[in-house]
């Protein structure tokens, strides 16, 4: 092939975009509670070991084009959008009108607001910092960050405490630390329930992020499970408020399993909100699109979800890879990564009414049908024969993915 000319380079992209096929229409993605981040668009590629490959982008251009692919919810971190320095004052005020009036000119929803406390130096000891000032001033960014999710119509606040640790053993006593966090937590929930009722606005769900390592050495909060035991800790006056925001990957990172974890989030009533990528375990945070790496794994976690009626925003928290161009972005990173979550949400919902899975699972619920259970052995002759069946059921949930099931077939 001859080399291609720069001029010709994004008209080659959108046609072998074309060839794919399997695209979805913007009416078509705008019915999934699927959301757009500022930072994931915004991202240019930049790294502990990576300069920026990629333009700057602003939060107009991010909801023109989430508006133009089909992506119906926007989110961001405070300071996507506002200057650190801005934050509180007449400039906050005028660049949170300006988002309002693009949502409302795109016909698209802020979702959800969160805070920045892992970028800025003075979060260098967490916003949960020995420092009064700093955990103040933590509280204050946090009530602040409400503030800006009410005006602009969310319903989620996020919270992903990054920094919550320590570089070296014995640097911070860990109770009191946990102890000032929830306070911060305390203090946003206390804000919002005064500026909902002062708005007549329902209050927002406040949802926390875990992720096991990285940026700080050792982190204080880092899985789904040790935030469920945080908020039933008595730390919290309104524990009632405050549940989870999963991420695929941070689950995935230190080995788990992603479903098993969202699974004991719903148990506990606190799947309120989803960040959805993909990557692979015991890395780092790569935060791949999702379905690229895992899409076994994926239809599995949609299986689970769409089986418990899970409502909650489907977040697209992932980083376009720093080979995509700005063009790239949104030519080819976005509306392929909505397009894969539709097709895996479609095909869970296939799973579920599978005639040969419900008939596998209603065998394997039915049991034998042993009458004295404490017969141990005729127990385990019983159901010798139907366990067979956890892999016919796997064998099938593969056979839906690629469909198999459909008759396609391959031919050496």
């Amino acid at each position: 092939m001859n080399p291609v000319p720069v001029e010709q380079q994004q008209s080659l992209v959108t046609r072998l975009m074309n060839a794919c096929g399997g695209a979805y229409s913007p009416e078509v993605r705008r019915k999934y509670f699927i959301t757009g981040p500022q930072w994931a668009a915004a991202y240019e590629g930049q790294a502990l070991f990576h300069a920026p490959t990629r333009r700057p982008v602003g939060f107009e251009q991010v909801i023109r084009e989430y508006a133009r692919i089909g992506i119906g919810h926007w989110c961001t971190h405070d300071t996507d959008v506002i200057p650190t320095g801005m934050l509180g004052k007449d400039g906050q005020d005028d660049i949170v009108g300006r988002i309002g009036k693009a949502l409302k000119e795109n016909g698209l929803v802020c979702s959800m607001v969160t805070t920045e406390t892992f970028h800025h130096a003075v979060w260098a000891a967490s916003p949960a910092a020995e420092a009064p000032e700093v955990r103040a001033y933590a509280a204050w960014r946090l009530k602040n960050t409400v503030r800006i999710g009410h005006e602009l119509g969310a319903k989620f606040a996020v919270y992903w405490p990054g920094s919550l640790g320590y570089y070296v053993q014995g640097a911070v006593e860990e109770t009191e630390t946990l102890k000032w966090y929830a306070e911060g937590l305390n203090a946003a929930c206390e804000a919002d329930i005064e500026l909902a009722a002062k708005l007549g606005r329902p209050t927002l769900k406040h949802c926390m992020e875990a992720k096991p390592f990285e940026p700080q050495a050792e982190i204080l909060l880092p899985t789904s499970d040790a935030m469920l035991s945080f908020i039933s800790s008595g730390l919290l006056t309104h524990p009632e408020m405050v549940g989870l925001n999963p991420e695929y990957l941070h689950e995935l990172m230190w080995g788990a399993a992603p479903r098993a974890a969202l699974a004991r989030a719903l148990v506990a009533g606190k799947l309120w909100h989803f960040d959805i990528n993909d990557g692979y375990r015991l890395k780092h945070d790569v935060d791949i699109a999702v379905g690229l790496v895992n899409p076994l794994d994926w239809l599995n976690v949609l299986v689970l979800l769409r089986s418990h009626g899970y409502e909650g925003p489907f977040n697209l928290d992932y980083k376009p890879p720093r080979t995509t161009s700005n063009f790239g972005v949104f030519e080819v990173s976005f509306p392929t990564a909505v397009d894969r979550f539709i097709t895996l949400w479609e095909m869970a919902g296939e799973a579920i009414t599978d005639p040969v899975i419900g008939e596998a699972s209603a065998a394997l619920r039915a049991g034998g049908g042993v009458k004295d259970a404490r017969d141990v052995d005729a127990v385990v002759a019983a159901n010798r024969e139907l366990l067979s069946l956890h892999e016919l059921i796997a064998h099938r949930m593969v056979q839906i993915l690629i469909g198999q099931h459909r008759g396609r077939t391959y031919s050496l």
